[in-house]
């Protein structure tokens, strides 16, 4: 990821029609998608025009300075990891998403909290004996059904459990399924009624896992999954494996939620929380 865009603001160089036009391509083929660049490229040409922005090195700074305003993380963005909360993991499957419960399941009880993880994806095969693995190293409680059971009698189980062993934050993995929208409409509707029914006191947190490497296609899965359901928060997961990285911008851009995690690697610690200066600067730092 790190500097795509570093070679883009040269010292010396002219901000004319044909800098504008470089500027555009890069940020587009860098996966910022079409309503972001459209905005940073006609922000800076106002900035231009009222001479708030002279010259190239300006022009950078200007430039990362929008993308962190797009990028914010509001203020409560994480509120939720210290109250009683159920925090379910949505998208499709291959994106990280039941790692993703593991380390956060890690992240969360390393700082003492009480946490139990629901395997709730029941469609892929070996997805419970993966959560198993994290279960064994992390210490937390784990909650699943057989191969092909109801996800929703999983989350019941689960919420029985987290009410019985009084647990602070109940993660739940879930089946990524995006060829048949009804089904998962019907899969999430039922997960969201035995949540309200049976654990209506918890914090609700739906956060939809997107891997960076496949760039526009997470914006289309982040599209589909918003049209099923209320998305409150995004993991961005295989950031070391994408030479470009602006996909995070698109996707905060276009569907207005914060990204709030971001995944580096395999370990229970390249999981962190997005840091908007860090990635910025990243992708504007020189090699």
């Amino acid at each position: 990821m790190a500097g795509f865009f570093a070679k883009l603001f040269k010292s010396g160089k002219a901000i004319d029609d044909d800098f504008y036009d470089e500027v555009e391509e890069t940020l587009f083929m860098g996966d910022m998608g079409a309503a972001a660049t459209e905005e940073l490229v006609e922000n800076l040409k106002t900035h231009v025009l009222f001479k708030t922005v002279k010259t190239q090195e300006d022009a950078k700074t200007h430039v990362m300075n929008k993308i962190k305003e797009i990028m914010t993380v509001p203020e409560d963005a994480y509120d939720f990891e210290n109250e009683m909360s159920v925090v379910l993991l949505i998208g499709v499957n291959g994106v990280g998403k039941t790692t993703s419960v593991g380390k956060l399941a890690k992240m969360y009880s390393d700082r003492g909290k009480k946490v139990i993880m629901a395997g709730a994806d029941t469609f892929r095969a070996a997805a419970a004996e993966q959560l198993k693995i994290w279960s064994d190293r992390t210490g937390c409680y784990m909650v699943y059904g057989k191969e092909g059971a109801d996800p929703g009698s999983v989350i019941y189980d689960a919420t029985a459990a987290a009410k019985a062993r009084g647990a602070d934050i109940l993660l739940c993995d879930t089946a990524g399924r995006l060829h048949n929208k009804k089904n998962l409409m019907s899969e999430l509707g039922k997960i969201d009624k035995i949540l309200a029914g049976e654990y209506g006191d918890a914090r609700r947190e739906n956060l939809i896992v997107l891997d960076a490497t496949t760039g526009q296609n997470a914006l289309e899965q982040a599209r589909q999954f918003k049209e099923v359901m209320k998305v409150d928060g995004i993991i961005l997961t295989k950031m070391d494996g994408t030479a470009k990285g602006g996909i995070a911008v698109a996707i905060s851009k276009e569907m207005g939620v914060p990204v709030l995690y971001m995944g580096y690697g395999e370990k229970a610690e390249d999981l962190r929380k997005f840091d908007v200066d860090a990635y910025v600067e990243g992708l504007f730092a020189e090699d």
